[in-house]
């Protein structure tokens, strides 16, 4: 069984991996050139209306697709209640927004919005029809497939992106490239799965998924509203331009912190699920992920932080400046994703969705009150305020983790205190030691090189044992999974 479930885990992180990367690697290259052709306002634009669809996936996927997950014996008749419900509230949500678009253009004071989310909103319906196999697929733990089609998806949708920009559309480039890419995202994963659906409802299986679905979907919602509240916000009281400035430094600053959160998330969930009722090797399990994904993923995020001027000027251009201001804090505020999606992948495969949904609503008031608070005082502020909220947030989801996994909050405070240390010292020694550089490429080049040195010879003299995890799993990865496991 151990060597089983390090397998299946190894196996799912791998092609997870690829897939998100590949995926999220292209649509990144491809924003990184559509930013260089394209204006601030473009992306701004944009960037007030991604919160509406990102609510609406929430509505129509979460719950239902993690409840499906979780269910070790379900049927094709839940499969198919499913399929009909994402379809049916995906129509319902999409004739809502194009209702609602003009006021969203009188709120932002942008007449262009109207058409531009009439048009843009298109892919939640588009989307509702291939709920079912990405949820069946991660189940599975198979990654391969999805791999395949999403980067065959991007790459499609970021030619035709580029194409229409190259064109001068301006910001329906990006409008072509979203929705062309739900299209064949879509019709790929239709394409590769042998799953088709049945012509049944059942009330008895909607009843029961709901019971579990219905406080994650909320959840989910609850989430999505606060992770796209600060473009809600920016967009309101600040400039389009600002809100483009935000969203290029989000995006650059989240890639790397959203994706290992989501291949994490995405894997140990239904591996979790697998062992959700052996409280002792599930705590074992959740606690050497914590420690592994904080001895990769802070200095990752640090090293981001500390070369943030150059690293926007590298990518996308010196008239973006203004983002590489916000990508520090935004750097810092993302480290702590990953730990917050294995903390909350726990109190789901426990079937705890009740004190799942109270603790959500604890942190998003928490954030939420940052947020507001910090307004008045500017951007840069407010994402600096968003550090404060994302550490106590990560402290309400350790303390409810620690109830379940029935180990002390500072026993799981202090696994992370090691990776946390020496990643804040490297962030200071690259930034102090960059700064006297004035060419772009040497700051990155000296910086990338001293915050490997600084950071892997201090783990190495303080003996962190993840260091010696990730080389047996560099190494041999059979001998790796033994050790990891």
């Amino acid at each position: 069984m151990p060597d089983n479930l390090g397998r299946r885990t190894i196996k799912g992180v791998v092609w997870s991996s690829i897939e998100r990367f590949s995926m999220q690697g292209v649509h990144f290259l491809v924003t990184l050139v559509l930013a260089r052709m394209l204006t601030p306002d473009d992306f701004g634009l944009i960037g007030m209306l991604v919160v509406f669809i990102s609510v609406s996936q929430s509505i129509i996927e979460t719950g239902f697709s993690l409840a499906l997950i979780r269910k070790q014996d379900r049927s094709n008749v839940d499969n198919s209640t499913v399929f009909y419900f994402s379809i049916v509230t995906s129509l319902l949500v999409y004739l809502l927004l194009y209702a609602i678009a003009p006021w969203v253009a009188s709120f932002y004071r942008e007449p262009q919005l109207t058409e531009l989310m009439r048009v843009l909103c298109v892919a939640v319906f588009i989307n509702s029809f291939s709920v079912i196999q990405r949820a069946l697929y991660t189940a599975a733990v198979n990654f391969k497939t999805q791999a395949k089609a999403t980067t065959i998806a991007a790459i499609l949708s970021g030619v035709l992106g580029i194409a229409a920009a190259m064109k001068g559309a301006g910001v329906w480039a990006l409008v072509i490239q979203f929705l062309s890419n739900s299209i064949f995202n879509t019709l790929l994963l239709w394409y590769y799965s042998s799953w088709r659906p049945l012509l049944v409802f059942s009330w008895k299986s909607f009843k029961e998924l709901y019971l579990f679905g219905f406080n994650l979907m909320t959840v989910g919602v609850l989430e999505t509203l606060y992770q796209n509240s600060y473009q809600i916000f920016i967009g309101k009281f600040f400039s389009a331009a600002s809100l483009g400035h935000f969203t290029q430094a989000k995006t650059i600053a989240n890639f790397p912190s959203s994706n290992i959160s989501g291949i994490l998330s995405r894997v140990t969930y239904p591996i979790m699920s697998t062992i959700q009722d052996d409280n002792e090797r599930l705590s074992e399990v959740y606690r050497r992920l914590a420690r592994l994904i904080a001895f990769g993923v802070f200095p990752m995020m640090c090293g981001l932080a500390a070369l943030s001027v150059p690293t926007i000027h590298f990518l996308i251009g010196s008239k973006w400046h203004f983002a590489a201001i916000l990508m520090v804090p935004l750097s810092f505020s993302f480290m702590f994703y990953p730990i917050h999606s294995i903390n909350m992948n726990v109190l789901q495969v426990k079937g705890k969705s009740k004190l799942y949904l109270k603790s959500e609503i604890i942190k998003k008031v928490i954030s939420f009150a940052f947020l507001v608070g910090t307004i008045p005082f500017g951007i840069v502020v407010m994402c600096y305020g968003r550090i404060v909220s994302s550490v106590l947030t990560l402290l309400v989801n350790m303390f409810y983790t620690s109830r379940e996994v029935k180990i002390s909050l500072f026993t799981l405070i202090r696994d992370l205190l090691p990776s946390l240390s020496l990643s804040l010292g490297m962030f200071f020694v690259v930034f102090l030691i960059t700064n006297k550089f004035e060419n772009v490429y040497a700051q990155l080049a000296v910086g990338i090189l001293v915050g490997v040195l600084f950071y892997f010879g201090g783990a190495y003299l303080m003996k962190i044992k993840e260091l010696e995890y990730v080389y047996n799993l560099t190494k041999k990865l059979n001998y790796g999974i033994k050790r990891f496991y």
